[in-house]
């Protein structure tokens, strides 16, 4: 088996093959994204491959960057500006901002320009009803608009047609009429629920994704072909579970966010392996820290996810938290003088000043450097000499008084503290307690940086996992194949509403084993539901499989009680409750990677025994000279057993990642050569 990472960095690959797990880190080329994907999957050779799992930021990147095509919004009259306005909701620091504009807003970067936005004369009623039936010649005449504004695509969205899609499925019609074999996305289709601003932005992401992946795919799937690849190829959603390529291309905006879910995934999957089930994830990049929570051994799911404040997704994804704090995060000085790490990142390219690829600024890699963390000739398993030099002399370009070993200093406990405080806050967030939960640091950067969170954060643990540096790609051999329908329906659960709400699930559970080509599934029924009255539901409630009969729906309501304490700490069962959204999930259970166990150190071992010694700067008390020198023992991760001990300060070396043991805290190498870190 086969899996890949395209991180903003570097693309990541893995192979599972004969117990073992082999790994390959390609710098990610955003100008050709498939090829660094197909050289590491040629480096671990394909051709006996049954799957390969995919997972990619580059749907998300093009958003971002507004790297976009070109497409049409086609909405009921009088609605186009539903794509400007959102939510109407401000982050909590510009809540105060008389400046402040939503990044995707007309005043900034809409996706899609206002011009290329047209209403249609129709209006389906919230009860199914026509209100007005859709007028086809002036449909027809918006359509022509758009035709000769050349657009690549439409997205259609009217006013309650998860209700009542006739109106959107007729439209859809007269856009292949008009603009021809056009990707066209429809709301009724991709998101059947209602909220209309958030069905429509879905869906103009789909669009989007139509366009953006469906040459990448073909591309990515003739480059392993020409490979010798003869399996099936997998894309991973945004909880980071597994579609067939071909389901993935019908509803892609299901996959924009899949790059980040998988290591959730892989720390959920290792944490049952060494009876770790409530975990605290941090994956450090090169230009992002993304933090989740796994507890008791399942990720924390929500039912939407934002690309950017307020642009909503209708989507399941792992919850992720994502902070400007990676290996590749810039050293500035701020307004007042003081030393600042990060949002902005140096990214692959130019990457740090010590990469020797033209940058010029200070990176959190260039102050480990400098520290003695990183060992300059021996960086990335050799592949990468680092100049020290060139860090230096980045460091001197800061605008300000302090000496450099201030500037270094400063930089690394300020990039340090980034990552505590969004650890915590994630915690908080959550309402966990994050005395109870151990830190699952992985990424490349991770180890090198989070265990000095410890005292911070006040974590249980820190565990830094096999393979840290491409842990979110085995994640992606660590989960199961899964189909979900949903579909919003507003039913007061009471028993007249039985039969209405078991049709709407036998009618689910028909469409997903039609998807799935019958077989042994697993089909878990969920909804999201209120009580009568409020706005936002409550999510994921539990709903029992059957026939959906008077105690079917009585078990519903009571099991909404339970989840609804849970999450807001009060109950109300005076309060009847509304069914709002119903989900079934199929779930198609998928080999997944297995962790090898390691030896104890036997007496043909010897006794563990560093590999070299360093002198890490500016870690202790800075003295006259300003050196605050530690020393250290090296020790290569490859030469560890199972029960060996390493006292801090220390530093292990692979060939992807450093983990750094700070003083003060004691290491103790686990039964799969995990490295668990504590205070001593």
């Amino acid at each position: 088996m086969i899996a890949v990472d395209v991180g903003g960095t570097f693309t990541d690959v893995v192979a599972w093959r004969d117990g073992r797990i082999h790994t390959a880190k390609i710098s990610t080329d955003y100008a050709e994204v498939a090829g660094p994907v197909l050289r590491g999957a040629e480096v671990l050779g394909v051709t006996d491959a049954t799957v390969f799992n995919h997972a990619s930021t580059h749907g998300l990147n093009a958003v971002i960057t507004r790297q976009l095509p070109k497409i049409g919004f086609l909405t009921t009259e009088g609605h186009r500006d539903i794509l400007d306005m959102g939510r109407v909701w401000r982050p909590a620091e510009a809540i105060l901002d008389p400046h402040w504009r939503r990044s995707f807003g007309d005043a900034s970067r809409p996706l899609v320009q206002r011009y290329l936005r047209r209403g249609i004369h129709e209006r389906i009623t919230a009860d199914g009803g026509v209100l007005f039936e859709l007028d086809e010649d002036q449909a027809r005449t918006e359509l022509e608009v758009l035709r000769r504004c050349e657009v690549a695509g439409v997205a259609i969205c009217l006013i309650n047609a998860y209700v009542d899609p006739v109106h959107e499925v007729r439209l859809r019609e007269l856009v292949r009429e008009v603009l021809g074999d056009v990707p066209c996305s429809i709301s009724s289709e991709v998101s059947p629920l209602a909220k209309e601003y958030a069905r429509a932005s879905t869906t103009v992401i789909d669009t989007l994704m139509k366009i953006i992946y469906s040459d990448y795919t073909a591309g990515l799937e003739k480059g392993l072909s020409e490979l010798g690849f003869a399996g099936q190829l997998n894309f991973a959603d945004c909880a980071a579970t597994l579609v067939p390529a071909a389901q993935a291309m019908e509803q892609p905006f299901r996959i924009v966010f899949s790059g980040p879910a998988a290591g959730t995934v892989a720390c959920a999957h290792f944490g049952k392996l060494i009876d770790e089930n409530d975990l605290l994830c941090a994956d450090v990049g090169g230009a992002s820290c993304d933090i989740s929570v796994v507890s008791d051994g399942e990720p924390f799911v929500n039912t939407t996810f934002e690309l950017e404040h307020d642009l909503v997704v209708n989507a399941l994804a792992n919850d992720i938290s994502s902070i400007g704090a990676g290996g590749g995060s810039i050293v500035s000085i701020g307004a007042a003088g003081e030393i600042q790490v990060g949002p902005d990142s140096a990214r692959a390219q130019p990457g740090p000043a010590c990469y020797g690829r033209g940058g010029t600024q200070p990176t959190t890699t260039d102050t480990c450097l400098l520290i003695g963390i990183l060992d300059a000739d021996d960086f990335a398993g050799g592949e990468l000499q680092l100049d020290a030099d060139a860090s230096r002399r980045a460091f001197d370009t800061l605008d300000t008084e302090l000496d450099l070993a201030h500037r270094v200093r400063y930089a690394y406990e300020m990039a340090v503290n980034n990552m505590a405080e969004g650890v915590f806050n994630v915690a908080i967030k959550n309402g966990v307690d994050p005395r109870d939960y151990s830190l699952v640091a992985f990424g490349a950067a991770g180890p090198m940086l989070l265990p000095a969170v410890l005292d911070t954060v006040q974590c249980k643990q820190v565990i830094v996992p096999p393979n840290p540096g491409l842990f979110s790609a085995v994640g992606l051999l660590s989960t199961d194949q899964v189909f979900t329908v949903d579909r919003s329906a507003y039913l007061m659960l009471t028993g007249d509403a039985a039969p209405a709400i078991d049709a709407l699930f036998a009618e689910m559970e028909e469409q997903l084993r039609a998807r799935t080509g019958g077989g042994s599934v697993r089909m878990l029924r969920s909804m999201d539901a209120h009580l009568a009255g409020q706005s936002w539901e409550t999510p994921f409630v539990p709903v029992p499989s059957g026939t959906i009969d008077e105690a079917a729906v009585a078990a519903m309501v009571s099991a909404f009680h339970e989840t609804y304490e849970v999450r807001s700490g009060n109950r109300f069962e005076i309060m009847p409750v509304e069914g709002v959204t119903f989900r079934v999930r199929a779930v198609l259970d998928t080999p997944k990677v297995e962790y090898a166990r390691i030896d104890a150190r036997g007496p043909a071992d010897g006794a563990l025994v560093p590999i070299r010694t360093v002198t890490l700067r500016y870690l202790g008390d800075l003295d006259a000279d300003g050196i605050g020198a530690q020393q250290a023992h090296v020790y290569d991760r490859t030469s560890l057993r199972a029960g060996d001990v390493l006292d801090g300060p220390a530093v292990v070396e692979e060939e992807l990642s450093t983990t750094h043991v700070g003083a003060g805290q004691q290491a103790t190498v686990g039964a799969y050569g995990e490295i668990v870190i504590r205070r001593k």
